[in-house]
């Protein structure tokens, strides 16, 4: 199965652990458009959807937007067997990049359940959305729902257990999984900071010396959703984060956004540097203001 696999990848798709987990990547020009990023970025980042893959049965977190949609299709095709019964889940309920592309996934694979902090997933995820005549309804879908800390599978019984939980650090309702079967940690929109200059790549940092420093983790936070860390009360955001790397043995950080980050001194360096950046971030240390749009930092 784990050969066939391999032989038939769609363009974006890397198989990250053989046979058990695949990032779906479709990529995006950095040109001032993109929120996800400071408006002065420039060269491409990779949005990305992730593939937990056990015999007969597969979780997918994200879905991509809209424009990717025939892509992903075709990446999932690559991957999925037939008969596979896949799982979604979106990270963030309420983000396009999570959501859009749950009404045409279902559309063309055997999508078993959508998990989701809210009772009706259908609903949430605009299923059904692209008929827009009048009277149209969402189609019904199975919704598990999820705690704010919960233990799933992937699969039958309880060989491949994921864990997921509040983000941290997040805006918005956001959840980050652990998998114990990849030590991976999917992080959606935190650590989405590295991108690259040419859309070859690379999209994976294997070298702790590869990721940029510091000062450019918190230009790149301060310039995006997370401008309001500034002056903030940060103190129990650096425990939240310790308590992650702490309790879980990481050794791949998968984000939403950007490169994948692999090994254990890479991990350990990027938690390091985003503890030094929260810590002068806090408040009584950086100075807390408005901060227009505009303003790059």
């Amino acid at each position: 199965m784990l050969t066939e696999v391999a032989e038939k990848l769609a363009p974006g798709v890397e198989e990250l652990v053989p046979g058990r987990l695949f990032v779906l990547r479709s990529l995006c020009p950095l040109d001032g458009r993109m929120s996800s990023y400071p408006a002065n970025a420039r060269g491409f980042t990779a949005v990305n959807c992730y593939l937990l893959v056990e015999p007969g049965a597969a979780l997918m977190l994200d879905t991509g937007f809209t424009a990717h949609a025939k892509g992903i299709i075709a990446q999932l095709a690559s991957v999925l067997r037939p008969d596979t019964r896949l799982s979604v889940y979106p990270l963030r309920l309420n983000e396009f990049m999570s959501v859009c592309n749950v009404e045409v996934i279902a559309d063309n694979f055997d999508v078993e359940q959508c998990y989701s902090g809210n009772p009706d997933a259908a609903l949430w995820v605009d299923f059904g959305g692209r008929s827009d005549q009048a009277g149209a309804l969402a189609r019904p879908m199975k919704t598990t729902l999820v705690a704010r800390v919960q233990t799933l599978q992937v699969g039958d019984g309880d060989a491949r257990p994921v864990d997921a939980f509040q983000a941290p650090i997040r805006l918005i309702g956001t959840r980050w999984l652990y998998d114990r079967a990849t030590r991976t940690l999917f992080t959606s929109d935190s650590f989405t900071q590295e991108w690259s200059d040419e859309a070859e790549g690379p999209w994976n940092v294997a070298r702790a010396a590869d990721l940029r420093g510091p000062d450019h983790l918190r230009s790149f936070l301060l310039n995006t959703r997370y401008w309001w860390l500034e002056g903030g009360e940060t103190e129990s955001l650096r425990r939240k984060l310790r308590d992650v790397f702490d309790r879980h043995e990481i050794t791949t950080i998968a984000p939403g956004y950007g490169r994948v980050l692999r090994g254990r001194d890479v991990v350990q360096r990027q938690f390091e540097m985003m503890d030094e950046v929260l810590a002068g971030l806090a408040r009584g240390v950086a100075p807390s203001r408005y901060i227009d749009r505009d303003e790059i930092r």
